[in-house]
């Protein structure tokens, strides 16, 4: 998959909520759709930052550490809180800069944003956007917040086969049925795997109206 085929996905509508139920848990406490007026959520922005691979488009994704302030332990997006001032774009970048050591000004940010997700138990709404470096990035990983970056084909979140579903113990008292990205050795899911399931969907929209 090249970055012709990306733009061309972005250009098709959002499938938003339909899209995002599909790689949702089931049940997931708290979710409501559309938000209602008395819920004031922390804003937050998140990057899709593809680069060229050997094999074509990557992107990374990062297993973030128990020191962070939420979503411990979990596989994310580079991203984070939106600061005063931000819009959500300058945000991701931010965030990415942060987290990876990426120079924003080296990204191009494809389009406009992904459809937002809220996340219940944190109280978020995660805006991402889709980004393009020519080249691969030079990252480091900041200590107190990613334990290690994955590196991670286009074609794998655009390809049905990888996406599982198992029963967890999502909490002391429910169980929960959860789908996820098979990403090697991770499984990426929640908020996360929403936004990756809603992305995949328009790459494989393209790709079936013949515009890849």
């Amino acid at each position: 998959m090249n970055l012709e085929d990306v733009r061309r996905a972005l250009a098709l509508p959002r499938p938003g909520r339909a899209a995002h139920l599909r790689m949702s848990p089931r049940p997931r406490p708290g979710d409501v759709y559309p938000l209602p007026p008395d819920v004031h959520p922390r804003e937050a922005g998140g990057l899709i930052l593809l680069y060229p691979g050997r094999e074509g488009l990557r992107f990374f994704l990062t297993l973030r550490t128990e020191r962070v302030e939420s979503h411990k332990g979990q596989v994310s997006l580079p991203g984070g809180a939106q600061e005063k001032g931000e819009l959500l774009q300058e945000t991701a970048l931010r965030e990415a800069a942060e987290e990876m050591g990426i120079d924003p000004t080296c990204v191009e940010i494809l389009d406009g944003p992904l459809s937002p997700v809220y996340i219940p138990v944190s109280n978020f709404r995660l805006t991402p956007f889709v980004g393009f470096t020519p080249a691969r990035p030079d990252i480091r990983a900041a200590p107190e917040e990613v334990v290690e970056i994955i590196e991670t084909p286009l074609d794998l979140i655009a390809d049905e086969r990888n996406i599982r579903e198992e029963y967890w113990n999502l909490r002391e008292y429910y169980t929960g049925r959860v789908p996820f990205f098979a990403v090697g050795e991770f499984k990426v899911w929640g908020a996360t795997g929403m936004v990756l399931g809603e992305f995949s969907e328009m790459l494989r929209q393209a790709k079936d109206h013949g515009v890849s």
